[in-house]
C-alpha cells in the first residue's frame, strides 16, 4: 500500500477526509489552527495545511474507490502516473506538525537577508527572506524548496 496525494475541491478538504475515513480509507488531512478576523471578533480556526490536498493510503488497485466520494477532482500526477509519496515523508509532515508553536524574533530583515533558524521544527534549516510584509515574513528554505510563512 502506497500514500498518495489527492487534489479536492477548494475547502473541501475536512469534508473528503471525514467521507474517506467512512469508507475505510486511510486518510491524512494535516490541520494548523489560525486565527481569523471577522468584523466584530479574532477567532481561532482549523484549516487544512495544504489547501485542496489530502493524503490516501490504499493499494494501487484500490485508487478508483476514491472517486466514490464528492468533492475529489483528481490524483496528483507525477510523470504521467499518481504520484506516490513515501512513508518518511508523511511521517515528517506528521512530526513536523506535532512540534510546539515557537515564537519568532525578527529583527530589521529585508528581503535577500539570510537568515538561520534556531528553534522548532525546521532547527538548524538556512533561509533567505523573500517577502516582508506588515503582518507576514516569507522564508525560502533552500535545503527543502519549501516557502514558509511566518505570521507576526
Amino acid at each position: 500500500m502506497n500514500w498518495y496525494a489527492l487534489y479536492t475541491k477548494p475547502r473541501n478538504e475536512k469534508k473528503v477526509a471525514e467521507r474517506l475515513f467512512q469508507l475505510g480509507i486511510e486518510v491524512y488531512c494535516p490541520l494548523v489552527i489560525t486565527t481569523k478576523k471577522w468584523s466584530d471578533r479574532y477567532k481561532k480556526v482549523e484549516v487544512p495545511l495544504l489547501p485542496s490536498y489530502v493524503f490516501v493510503r490504499l493499494a494501487a488497485a484500490d485508487r478508483s474507490l476514491v472517486f466514490q466520494v464528492p468533492g475529489i477532482v483528481q490524483y496528483v500526477y507525477w510523470l504521467g502516473a499518481p504520484a506516490v509519496i513515501l512513508p518518511h515523508e508523511i511521517a515528517a509532515l506528521k512530526d513536523q506538525l506535532a512540534q510546539p508553536v515557537v515564537q519568532v524574533q525578527i529583527a530589521n530583515l529585508k528581503p535577500n537577508d539570510a537568515v538561520s533558524i534556531e528553534d522548532g521544527a525546521f532547527k538548524g534549516e538556512m533561509a533567505t527572506v523573500k517577502q516582508i510584509t506588515a503582518n507576514r515574513i516569507t522564508l525560502i528554505l533552500q535545503s527543502l524548496n519549501l516557502l514558509l510563512t511566518i505570521d507576526r
